[in-house]
């Protein structure tokens, strides 16, 4: 019976070798997000390896975040959700004391060269452009912020066919839908700033109020940088709570 070959960088660790392998599949799109990929003893049988080596080829892919072991159903591809995780910090409710999920509207999708910080966020050469969109998230018709987020033109030109008001709340799996591009992981920061005249006219705030300011990298499976997001909100609506023990 043939077996896979792993990659030939025999200073590797096997498991080491085996991650690599399965994690192509995954950024590849050979294993899809939300499905199981094969069991223990069929990667065995595929790879001609000891099952403790696919146990921690798949451990490893589990504590990265890029795997999640189902309990009885097997091993998933791990399909993240990022979009609560500003609303960490700004949780809005209604007079019933109800937790309210922002609207969203797409003001502006078209191609541009990106600006410098973008520029190196996806790490693009001086002369690649960036699908540029803006987008506000409201709250009955409120601006809670204010979004610019920039995608390198070469894997998402499909979106410039897209009607702004076609675009659903949720843009990661639109993503994927639309253009194959397959978010696995972010990275944020938070700051502070004052708002200049056009995010103070757009967040209905005054000139040099506090604002927010929330960066965010996104990442695909194999950590080639996909969309670089800046949002802005208002800071009266910033909250910050941990629960320390």
């Amino acid at each position: 019976m043939s077996t896979t070959a792993l990659g030939q960088d025999e200073r590797l660790p096997l498991y080491q070798r085996l991650r690599d392998e399965m994690l192509g599949k995954i950024a590849a799109g050979e294993w899809l997000p939300g499905e199981a990929i094969p069991t223990e003893a069929e990667l065995t049988r595929q790879y001609g390896v000891a099952i403790g080596t696919v146990r921690k080829a798949v451990e490893t892919l589990v504590a990265e975040g890029l795997l999640l072991r189902a309990q009885g159903r097997g091993t998933f591809v791990r399909r993240p959700n990022f979009d609560g995780s500003l609303f960490r910090f700004f949780r809005q409710v209604n007079a019933s004391g109800q937790s309210q999920v922002p609207q969203s509207r797409i003001l502006d999708c078209r191609q541009t060269p990106a600006d410098a910080t973008a520029r190196q966020a996806l790490k693009l050469a001086d002369d690649e452009l960036c699908i540029h969109l803006q987008r506000l998230r409201l709250i009955e018709g409120r601006p809670l912020f204010h979004e610019r987020i920039w995608l390198p033109a070469t894997r998402f030109a499909n979106l410039l066919d897209v009607d702004p008001n076609d675009f659903p709340q949720l843009l990661y799996p639109f993503y994927e839908q639309h253009c194959g591009q397959r978010i696995a992981s972010a990275q944020e920061t938070l700051s502070v700033s004052a708002a200049d005249a056009e995010t103070a006219t757009t967040l209905n705030v005054a000139t040099a109020s506090p604002i927010v300011v929330i960066e965010r990298t996104a990442l695909g499976y194999d950590r080639t940088p996909l969309e670089y997001r800046l949002s802005r909100a208002a800071a009266e609506n910033f909250r910050y709570q941990v629960e320390i023990s």
